[in-house]
């Protein structure tokens, strides 16, 4: 008698660091009942042996920078009958987003002793504005706890459970001080996506938003409670402008902030 078909799972990397792919190899033993509920037939982090598609999961990391990655991206659409994006430069272009608020072509010559060499596009742009996405993890990097979830969720067939409240509620769940009453340092927990288990403020620093703003996140009120802690405006456009600044409400609001990228 056969065992059933294992689903096979496949892991895809573009423009990013591979610290959410990493994410995955830290799972360690419970890496082991992955390996036994699902066929890794692609990740390229992991092992030199791949199997051609198509995949039931895909994972993908990193964002869209280059031409080869708009072409190799809608490829890898096709192949996969469920795709999540994990991470933020995939769900929101990353840190190297940046270069959407300059010109491409100057950090290029800055950057590079010849630029001609160098093919890029003008953005870098999450994985959802060029195909569909059917579900996105947040993170910088993504959490361990989500990942599994994610895995189990899917293969329960049911969605996993993702948040999105705030940092703030974890910071009252675990009991930690708020910073921002407490220290009077500006933190943007108040905007920023649970999932991180409010690492920082636990240790008495600002969240740094790598989880990407929350549902509905009033960035403009703590703007304004940012400026009344003593921070300039230019410094909160600075903290919105990180692993997330592509992300739809920290562009809006970092662009109030500057009026010469507005």
């Amino acid at each position: 008698m056969t065992s059933p078909r294992r689903p096979r799972l496949a892991v895809f990397k573009f423009a990013s660091c591979d610290g959410c792919q990493l994410s995955l190899l830290d799972c360690e033993d419970e890496l082991l009942d992955v390996v036994k509920r699902l066929e890794i037939a692609y990740f390229l982090e992991a092992s030199r042996a791949t199997a051609r598609g198509p995949y039931d999961l895909t994972l993908v990391e990193g964002s869209i920078t280059t031409p080869g990655d708009a072409e190799r991206i809608q490829k890898v659409r096709k192949m996969s009958r469920t795709l999540v994006t994990i991470g933020a430069c995939a769900t929101a272009g990353g840190i190297q987003a940046l270069r959407n608020f300059g010109r491409v072509g100057e950090l290029v010559s800055r950057v590079y002793a010849t630029p001609e060499y160098i093919t890029t596009l003008e953005t870098s742009t999450p994985i959802a504005q060029h195909v569909r996405v059917d579900l996105e993890l947040r993170g910088c990097p993504i959490s361990k706890a989500q990942l599994l979830d994610l895995l189990a969720a899917f293969l329960a067939g049911r969605r996993p459970n993702i948040p999105t409240h705030a940092v703030c509620l974890e910071c009252k769940r675990q009991g930690t001080v708020c910073v921002m009453v407490a220290r009077g340092t500006p933190c943007l927990g108040p905007v920023t996506q649970a999932g991180c288990g409010a690492l920082c403020p636990s240790y008495s620093r600002g969240c740094y938003g790598c989880f990407g703003p929350m549902e509905s996140p009033n960035t403009a009120a703590l703007g304004t409670c940012w400026e009344s802690l003593g921070a300039t405006p230019s410094e909160y456009l600075r903290a919105l402008r990180s692993y997330n600044a592509a992300a739809a409400a920290f562009r809006t609001a970092g662009n109030t902030h500057d009026q010469d990228w507005a």
